[in-house]
């Protein structure tokens, strides 16, 4: 830091805020910390009776906040994102379509390891709408030296750290098993929760099958779903231990391999989820997502929507967080399930 003459000051950055005051009208900062000082502010610093200024001076290798703040937005900015003008330093980056956040958690802590400068993201993966902010960044102190941002480009290796991908499923068939529902004897009250849940991603039911219990009976309705090509098959009733329950055992014999036939998730437990050969994915929807607020299923199913394809790794990792507080009025997603 050092004095400076204002008229000698241009090129370089304050190291406070400015205040600027006009009885009756006006008290605040004119001109902000980390703010470059130009030749036309030299008049306005004047008028403050500022002819003098504490600046800090840019040695080569350093580089000014709000520089900063953009080379960490280039290492970011993925897919579908766009970002903000720097503002006191900071920048931040916003949803362009609707869609999957996804984030490199991995590499986004590696660099947020390194001195001076800070990274904060929303969590990953998460469901967003257009204009949704999903990170802001910023140098921690007015000038930094460049070495560390090439050490953050280092450790991104070239690849944007964050992305939207866009929701692309478009069409699923459900199929309804449980002899209670396929006799008359109670209300389908299942089909519309699926269908609402999956019109919030674009994804429409083409048909809805209704099938009496036993293996072949729901394989066979697997089956004929899965010849017409949806994007998707969902299947509803027959998820627990019980003897009548043959909906894991039918999606076995209809040829997909079972990513997970249980989740470390509550509620959502007996969840089911396999893929046929074509990519095709198909899951089994346990009771609890006909009458609970929010389920393993609304953790999968926008990662799904998405198009993305999930491990059993995936799986493994939502127990950190997989259990829902069953609070007296649901605030999801705005609430810690899901979020390990």
């Amino acid at each position: 830091m050092k004095k400076l003459r204002v008229e000698d000051a241009v090129g370089h950055v304050l190291c406070h805020d400015l205040t600027r005051i006009i009885k009756g009208e006006m008290k605040g900062p004119q001109f902000r910390k980390g703010h470059v000082v130009e030749e036309a502010d030299i008049p306005m610093l004047l008028s403050m009776g500022k002819e003098h200024l504490y600046v800090w001076e840019l040695q080569p290798g350093m580089v000014h906040e709000d520089d900063a703040a953009g080379y960490l937005a280039g290492i970011c900015r993925g897919d579908n994102i766009r970002q903000s003008d720097p503002r006191e330093g900071k920048i931040e980056l916003f949803a362009l379509c609707d869609g999957l956040f996804h984030l490199d958690v991995d590499r986004l802590n590696r660099i947020n390891a390194l001195d001076d400068i800070i990274i904060a993201t929303r969590h990953s993966p998460s469901p967003v709408k257009k204009d949704d902010k999903l990170a802001g960044m910023k140098a921690v102190p007015l000038v930094i030296p460049e070495e560390r941002l090439r050490q953050a480009q280092a450790i991104a290796g070239g690849t944007p750290l964050m992305a939207v991908l866009p929701d692309r499923l478009q069409s699923a068939w459900v199929i309804t098993t449980g002899n209670e529902v396929a006799k008359g004897l109670v209300k389908d009250t299942f089909t519309p929760v699926i269908i609402e849940k999956l019109g919030a991603y674009g994804i429409t039911v083409k048909q809805q099958l209704v099938v009496e219990d036993g293996i072949e009976n729901v394989a066979g309705a697997i089956e004929v779903a899965h010849r017409e090509k949806p994007d998707l098959i969902l299947c509803t009733g027959g998820m627990s231990v019980d003897p009548d329950d043959n909906t894991p055992g039918a999606i076995k014999q209809s040829g997909a391999a079972l990513v997970t036939y249980g989740s470390p998730v509550v509620p959502g437990a007996m969840f089911l989820l396999g893929y046929f050969e074509d990519g095709t994915p198909i899951m089994g929807i346990p009771g609890c997502v006909m009458y609970a607020a929010a389920t393993v299923f609304d953790l999968v199913l926008p990662r799904i929507a998405a198009g993305l394809r999930m491990t059993k790794q995936d799986f493994t990792r939502m127990g950190h967080g997989g259990l829902c507080l069953s609070c007296e009025k649901c605030h999801y997603p705005i609430c810690p399930f899901g979020k390990g």
